[in-house]
């Protein structure tokens, strides 16, 4: 993104503290595809169907993300080219625009995953119909378009503000849910039945499936660079380890996240015998008779709310980066936005009119196994590109390294494969 590259000056001197300040913010915009309202559904059928089972399966996710974010965080920094632009040099032609429209494929299914959840918070907060919330949608084009204008460190402020918007609500659940201590410390080691037991396996490969977006990584690689750090190999080697501990932490409350919701279900679902929750409205409608807590609900939807919006300004982002890293092809933001808002909205309004709220919980579903389908095409790229000495010079990934990445890489694959073939068979 010419228009902001090297625009967010770093204080020289010794202070650590002002400098982790200073490049702190692409690692929460990142954070944000981790929490959207795509990864709801998992967690909340992990929880009420297994309990606390399912917990480790997040955390392993999580170290994934965080070992895949900080490749891509190191190829932008180190090689100053995004991973599409990177892709687009290594390729040829018909190649990159094969990856292209995957890339372009997977923003769409991202972006329906925010519509649908943004309208069913809408219905629930405000009784309005789906099918009108899923055109209300349409307007945060304009919201995106005000913060461009006024500065990349806006878009990070209100990014930063609405995760703690949705860590607050959770935490407030986890409170009034009061979970089991052990039961739930105990989640967290992973054991024989997640493979033994056909139903938790899928879900668990539904959660590490949701949980790696592929667009964050077009993302990471691209917004690092908005930073004025020095292009020297020593300046490069203290930008990638302040965006690491950025990516690092910020990623950390989206896992914490995600096992909060998870904490939720099991604590409040699965212990009152409600084990098929897996609709976010059907959540909705039971938590606070369940807890007895009058605002328990509301704050659910709140944080949904949150989440959709969240999503939907680094959807805006990755979508320009695709395009103009892949393509060389610059479109005015809100003309962008507004196709790819428009790509999303069309089955949506059909699904929720036709087939209403559990149509529209299919359609999330299915947004999340499109993103599952092309995350390799992102995953195997990444990891080529930092494991070349050509490309990365001293930077490269080392033997160990290279080493586990190349294990997640094939991992994700494989995983996301069977997870295919298992929603084609029903």
């Amino acid at each position: 993104m010419p228009e902001v590259h090297s625009s967010l000056p770093i204080p020289s001197g010794p202070s650590f503290l002002r400098k982790l300040v200073a490049f702190a913010g692409p690692g929460f915009l990142v954070a944000v595809g981790y929490m959207d309202p795509g990864n709801w559904a998992t967690d909340l059928a992990a929880g009420s169907q297994f309990n606390y089972a399912l917990l480790s399966v997040v955390l392993i996710s999580s170290l994934m993300a965080i070992l895949l974010q900080s490749l891509s965080l190191k190829l932008g920094i180190v090689v100053e080219r995004d991973l599409a632009q990177a892709c687009r040099d290594a390729y040829s032609k018909p190649v990159s625009i094969g990856l292209w429209v995957l890339a372009e494929i997977g923003i769409a299914a991202c972006d329906l995953a925010e519509v649908i959840g943004s309208a069913i918070a809408l219905q629930l907060l405000f009784h309005i119909p789906l099918t009108i919330g899923v055109c209300i949608t349409a307007g945060d084009v304009l919201l995106m378009l005000l913060l461009q204008q006024r500065g990349f460190r806006y878009i990070e402020a209100i990014v930063v503000t609405l995760i703690a918007t949705i860590s607050i609500c959770f935490g407030l659940e986890i409170l009034y849910s009061r979970p089991e201590l052990w039961p739930m410390l105990a989640g967290f080691l992973p054991h024989q039945e997640l493979v033994t037991n056909h139903a938790m396996l899928y879900i668990a490969v539904g959660i590490l499936g949701a949980t790696v977006m592929p667009h964050n990584l077009y993302l990471h690689s691209a917004i690092v660079q908005t930073r004025q750090y020095e292009r020297t190999p020593e300046g490069k080697r203290e930008a990638i380890k302040y965006c690491n501990i950025d990516s690092a932490i910020a990623l950390s409350f989206a896992f914490l996240v995600n096992a909060a919701i998870l904490i939720m279900a099991a604590s409040v679902f699965y212990r009152s015998g409600h084990r098929e929750v897996a609709e976010i409205s059907d959540a909705y409608r039971l938590l606070s008779p369940l807890l007895g807590v009058t605002g328990a609900s509301v704050i659910f939807a709140i944080a949904l709310l949150a989440s959709g919006q969240n999503s939907t300004l680094t959807g805006t982002l990755a979508g320009q980066i695709v395009m103009e890293g892949f393509l060389s092809i610059r479109l005015k933001p809100w003309l962008r936005r507004l196709v790819t808002r428009l790509i999303a909205i069309i089955p949506a309004v059909i699904i929720s009119f036709f087939y209403g709220a559990s149509g529209t919980a299919k359609l999330l579903i299915f947004s999340q196994v499109v993103l599952s389908m092309q995350l390799s095409f992102a995953v195997f790229p990444l990891v080529a590109f930092t494991s070349s000495k050509e490309k990365m010079g001293e930077f490269a990934n080392g033997a160990l390294l290279k080493l586990v990445a190349w294990t997640v890489a094939i991992v994700i694959a494989g995983l996301n494969i069977w997870l295919l073939v298992e929603a084609v068979r029903g």
